[in-house]
């Protein structure tokens, strides 16, 4: 069944108005006619299902016919921090680490990071980078979309640190395995992952030195892209969000 994520504004009593760009997927892309059923989330953690009533040019009304607890959120909270990488590479993290279940992602650029945005650039990446999130979870049934910062910097990310259960830095010369340094009581952890050359030593005493814990993801080197997604799946497998035990 086809989802789209609406804010609280537009749910009343009975009723969900859909607006903006939806209405023209649905009208235009879906070909939804009256009577069609659809799920609409409100990004907190609740479904409702409902019914087409009413297609106008700007708005389409939906009646409501149920709502429950939306199945598609972790129980686990995982902050993919990602150095900005080259090309469409953050957009790929962007858009499978929110099908796998990031909850939110913090772009930075830390010192071998090729990537430069200045601000009106960085603001056009991000309305776009939010317009990815946004499909991809509708896509991945989540039951919220996740969030989203301009890029931050190096001492920002640091000041992350504090804000979590447990933080993660994935370095390619050490660093201890996943299964000694996650602990049961992590439900909120940040994991992070650097450009494609990889971290400094300073980088790396500066992180630990923040609280940050030293993560290897094994003896084969990966790409940038694929240790985000590695990582966080991995680290959802070991809580028991992919299946695992």
């Amino acid at each position: 069944m086809q989802r789209y994520f609406v804010s609280t504004q537009q749910i009343a009593a009975e009723s969900i108005q859909i607006t903006g760009g939806d209405v023209h997927h649905l009208k235009n892309v879906m070909r939804a006619r009256v009577g069609d059923q659809i799920i609409c989330c409100d990004g907190k953690g609740t479904d409702y299902f409902v019914e087409i009533e009413q297609i106008h040019s700007q708005y389409i009304l939906c009646r409501i016919l149920k709502q429950l607890p939306s199945q598609g959120e972790p129980q686990t909270e995982i902050i993919v921090a990602q150095s900005l990488p080259k090309g469409d590479k953050f957009e790929m993290i962007l858009q499978k680490g929110t099908e796998v279940g990031a909850v939110s992602f913090l772009p930075f650029v830390s010192r071998r990071t090729v990537v430069k945005l200045d601000p009106k650039k960085a603001t056009k990446k991000v309305e776009r980078w939010q317009r990815i999130a946004k499909e991809a979870a509708e896509q991945a049934h989540r039951g919220r979309i996740p969030d989203l910062v301009a890029p931050l910097s190096w001492q920002e990310l640091l000041a992350e640190v504090k804000k979590v259960d447990l933080a993660l830095i994935a370095y390619e010369k050490g660093g201890q395995p996943l299964e000694r340094l996650l602990f049961p009581s992590a439900a909120r952890i940040l994991l992070i992952i650097g450009p494609e050359g990889g971290f400094t030593e300073q980088e790396i005493a500066e992180a630990t030195a923040a609280g940050a814990h030293v993560l290897t993801l094994g003896p084969r080197i990966l790409r940038t892209e694929t240790a985000s997604l590695v990582a966080l799946s991995c680290i959802l497998f070991a809580k028991g969000e992919l299946g695992g035990e």
